[in-house]
């Protein structure tokens, strides 16, 4: 783990623990050690089921790359800064579904709006966000986005199923649970995501990964899948 994320009950995270606490210490699940058996299929299964996925959905990742750049010339993919097993960072790939000065417009709208700024500290997300392109709205309404993590997976940065990879200015929100955040790889899709992604609150984001940490298993991972799929095509929670 990196040496900057290895405490995670300083006091900067006091207050996020005292606020998870309550709510999520009923669900803490004991995670248990895994074996090099269990390592290697969770990681066969990364590999074959991504390649798989990448294989079949590439023709159409082709076209939507071409409406995305027609409709807001730039990048097509933005690359952020996430956390990963053991604490350790890496680049997390995503389709380019905000404007180029997005940062600005972020800070401009922030600096304007008191309930936005609420909405921003209480789950990092805005549900009218003005970051976003016509199209952007979509593809992030369908999680259309997030196909280039597959590669994420096939490098090994991140598995199929797992948390939702979370961003340094998140950690001390984990309290003393960030320790089970750290012991998987953050997922493409996972129990957050199934479970009303932004509709939950962050202290339930945060009890969902407890929880899908404590219950990992491969049989597991595939019925979470599975659930994605309906979850996905009605955009449950997804803005």
């Amino acid at each position: 783990m990196n040496a900057q994320f290895a405490v995670v009950q300083s006091e900067s995270s006091s207050a996020a623990l005292a606020d998870i606490q309550p709510y999520a210490v009923h669900a803490v699940f004991a995670p248990q050690p895994n074996s090099l058996a269990n390592v290697m299929l969770w990681r066969a299964f990364d590999i074959v089921g991504s390649a798989a996925i990448l294989v079949m959905v590439l023709p159409f990742l082709l076209v939507l790359s071409v409406v995305m750049f027609v409709s807001d010339p730039g990048p097509l993919l933005f690359v952020h800064r996430r956390i990963g097993h053991r604490g350790h960072s890496f680049g997390c790939l995503k389709f380019r579904t905000m404007k180029v000065n997005g940062d600005e417009i972020l800070r401009d709208h922030l600096a304007g709006s008191h309930v936005a700024r609420r909405e921003w500290a209480e789950t990092q997300k805005l549900r009218d966000d003005p970051r976003v392109t016509s199209v952007g709205l979509l593809v992030r309404k369908l999680s259309l986005d997030e196909f280039p993590q597959l590669v994420n997976v096939l490098r090994g940065d991140m598995s199929l199923v797992g948390p939702r990879p979370i961003v340094e200015a998140e950690v001390h929100r984990y309290g003393r649970f960030f320790e089970h955040y750290c012991m998987v790889k953050p997922g493409l899709t996972g129990l957050w995501q199934i479970s009303g992604r932004n509709d939950t609150s962050y202290r339930e984001r945060v009890e969902l990964d407890v929880e899908y940490v404590g219950r990992k298993s491969l049989t597991y991972d595939v019925m979470l899948m599975i659930k994605t799929i309906p979850a996905v095509l009605f955009a449950r929670g997804s803005y």
